[in-house]
């Protein structure tokens, strides 16, 4: 399978390197037009906060991994990256990767399920930009499947936490008396909805909602029983918070050093931790130069990282098997597609001869007898062809090397004389 696959993730670069190469929808919607017409003949692209990659088949065989990453350095060119910034894959490789993600063993946080919705939409909007067939589909309709099966058949995501979870852990470890700050959370996307949740359970019970969007804005404040503040003068309010976590899809900072300056001098020495959990990020990391600024981003979650993978490292090599399980069906199922052109063409062969001696027959018996001769004859043909055509499957799904089925196959086309529709 000449799938090629790249990667620039939260294993393998820090997150201002992350940031600059993250894919917004309108860039992807200009990027996969563009790679499809000099590289990729169907590809999907994955961008999220934690990882940037490109899965693709080549146009020409000469085309290397190195050369998606290449493209993609000329669609978004970034200073102080370097080649083991990358992950490169290529086949049963990018199709594991793809597995490992969709199953979230290579989550920054370990059994986190919400990749696999991420992976799915990432799919479909390929899809619907014409980037991806029949093939790419099956892929990614098994990665889907190893996700929802990792969940089902192992403890992988129970008890797992989310980015936002933990966010609010790193908030709780550096203020004390939750239940008396107050909070603000910018952004009001699935992200930024769970973070205010985690803050409502710990028992924060001054939550304010700031979103672009108010209609989502006041949903989900009242759905924490919380209020809302207009997202064009949030700026003017951000002194009145203990707690600011942001969580937008903004490509430009939201909080400059300008807005925290003016705000530290309202607070008059308040302590004010601020998270953000943003790709692109929201808060210009400079704040962290002031006092009493507690500024984290999802770099500085670690610790809460770690503990999570102790949890759940003995439910990673059940995820392990599953995806192995279904690599191992994708591939045969793969391996088939290459010898049913063949199948075909012998079937058809012996059906046109079915069909050329009944033609010699047909105005010589009656149409009940002629009817039992047709069905006689499909039977017997069924027969003869049966085992041949179980044999070239088998030989397709890995029952034997390559080359054992590649002299079937020109064994059977020389013998019949056959010619595929592809030839």
């Amino acid at each position: 399978m000449n799938i090629f696959g790249i990667s620039i993730n939260h294993n393998t670069a820090p997150i201002e390197l992350r940031e600059a190469l993250h894919l917004n929808n309108e860039e992807i919607d200009q990027f996969i037009p563009s790679i499809r017409r000099d590289l990729l003949g169907e590809g999907v692209v994955i961008s999220t906060c934690n990882r940037t990659e490109i899965f693709g088949f080549p146009r020409d065989l000469r085309t290397r991994a190195e050369d998606i990453r290449d493209y993609l350095l000329k669609f978004k060119p970034i200073e102080n990256v370097e080649n083991h910034h990358f992950e490169y894959f290529f086949s049963c490789s990018a199709i594991k990767h793809l597995f490992n993600v969709a199953g979230g063993i290579d989550s920054l946080i370990v059994g986190d399920s919400q990749i696999l919705g991420q992976v799915k939409d990432a799919f479909e909007y390929s899809e619907n930009l014409n980037f991806a067939s029949s093939v790419l589909r099956r892929i990614f309709d098994t990665a889907s499947k190893v996700g929802k099966r990792a969940i089902k058949e192992t403890r992988i995501g129970e008890g797992a936490i989310s980015v936002s979870y933990a966010a609010v852990q790193v908030v709780e470890k550096i203020l004390a008396y939750l239940d008396k700050k107050t909070a603000l959370v910018i952004g009001a996307g699935e992200t930024g909805e769970l973070a205010a949740i985690h803050l409502r359970d710990k028992g924060v019970t001054n939550i304010v909602i700031s979103n672009r969007t108010l209609s989502k804005a006041e949903a989900l404040a009242k759905k924490i029983d919380g209020e809302i503040i207009p997202f064009e003068t949030f700026h003017h309010h951000l002194h009145e918070f203990d707690i600011i976590i942001s969580a937008t899809s903004s490509e430009n900072f939201l909080i400059t050093t300008e807005h925290v300056k003016e705000m530290q001098k309202r607070r008059k020495g308040m302590p004010t931790v601020m998270m953000d959990i943003a790709i692109p990020r929201d808060i210009d990391p400079a704040v962290r130069k002031f006092d009493n600024v507690f500024y984290h981003d999802m770099d500085s979650l670690q610790i809460i990282v770690e503990q999570n993978l102790k949890a759940r490292k003995d439910e990673i090599p059940k995820v392990d098997k599953i995806i192995i399980e279904e690599m191992a069906n994708l591939f045969s199922w793969y391996n088939a597609l290459g010898v049913v052109p063949t199948i075909k063409a012998f079937r058809d062969f012996f059906e046109e001869i079915r069909q050329d001696e009944l033609g010699k027959i047909r105005n010589k018996v009656s149409d009940e007898d002629y009817m039992k001769l047709e069905d006689m004859s499909r039977r017997l043909m069924g027969r003869i062809l049966h085992n041949p055509t179980i044999k070239l499957r088998e030989l397709a799904n890995g029952k034997s090397d390559e080359q054992v089925l590649k002299n079937h196959v020109v064994v059977l086309k020389e013998l019949f004389s056959l010619k595929s529709e592809d030839e």
